[in-house]
């Protein structure tokens, strides 16, 4: 199977992100109001569905902003797409703010209508427009690949924002076990699309 190239927008919605990193890991402050607006509303959405409300969740996508500057020159190019970069920074600073808190705020299941209308995205989602319609459809294929219960506990890892000992709860089986079985199922998943 050969991997088509992505479309020319997305294309230069990627090199606009790439660009605006660098410049970021340069200290240039133009740059991160830039990002900013580029991919504030689909990281907003991302700390929504795992703070579960909007303040907690406009908190925690002020400190991924700090994040992301101080940590802007780490970003690879080669390596993530921008998007994917700072999605897994926004995903692994409200799963931080969810650890601090006392109990389980409201799962993202339960979110109300009325929350998420808040959420402002007046145009396509900024990962939509970068990772392009090929490399979706390659992810999706490689999930349906794992194993059940693998494929499961992958997707409400990444997606819902629950914890390894979260899953192993819910799955009735040891710590050790569910971080087995996410290591094996990122290692297959990983190996599957570097061979789309």
């Amino acid at each position: 199977m050969t991997r088509t190239a992505l479309s020319p927008s997305a294309d230069d919605a990627r090199a606009v992100l790439v660009t605006a990193l660098a410049d970021v890991s340069r200290g240039d402050r133009a740059a991160l109001r830039k990002l900013y607006s580029l991919t504030s509303a689909k990281l907003f959405g991302i700390c929504l569905r795992i703070c579960g409300n909007t303040a907690s969740a406009e908190d925690v996508l002020q400190t991924v902003y700090l994040k992301v500057w101080d940590r802007a020159g780490q970003f690879e190019a080669e390596r993530a797409s921008p998007m994917t970069w700072l999605a897994t920074i926004a995903r692994n600073a409200a799963i931080d703010w969810q650890r601090s808190v006392a109990g389980r705020p409201v799962a993202a299941a339960a979110l109300t209508d009325s929350i998420a209308e808040t959420v402002a995205d007046d145009g396509p989602a900024a990962d939509a427009l970068i990772i392009g319609k090929q490399t979706d459809s390659r992810l999706h294929q490689c999930l349906g690949e794992l194993e059940g219960r693998t494929h499961h506990c992958i997707r409400a890892a990444f997606f819902e924002g629950l914890t390894y000992a979260e899953l192993a709860e819910r799955e009735q089986v040891p710590l050790g076990t569910m971080k087995s079985w996410i290591r094996r199922g990122l290692t297959r998943l990983k190996a599957c699309i570097g061979d789309g």
